[in-house]
């Protein structure tokens, strides 16, 4: 039980730092509130590897590839100790 709920919290973060990605490559309203909200949960995860890695010229931004690999090994350790 505990480990399905670990689990859906991943893979809802996951999801929602692919649907940041994917929004920024496309135009849109950062001030929208759907926006504000998607930004208010990725930007903890994000932010970290933004000040090691600023984002490069023509805004390549390479943090949410080191944010997926953090949560990946986040969650092996997280699945290591629960079961």
């Amino acid at each position: 039980m505990l480990a399905s709920i670990v689990s859906l919290i991943f893979d809802i973060l996951f999801v929602t730092l692919i649907i940041r990605v994917l929004i920024s490559w496309v135009p849109h309203n950062p001030y929208h509130p759907i926006i504000q909200y998607l930004y208010n949960i990725t930007d903890p995860f994000l932010k970290p590897f933004q000040k090691i890695i600023p984002p490069f010229k023509y805004g390549i931004d390479f943090s949410p590839i080191f944010a997926f690999i953090a949560l990946m090994v986040i969650r092996e350790i997280i699945f290591k100790f629960i079961l």
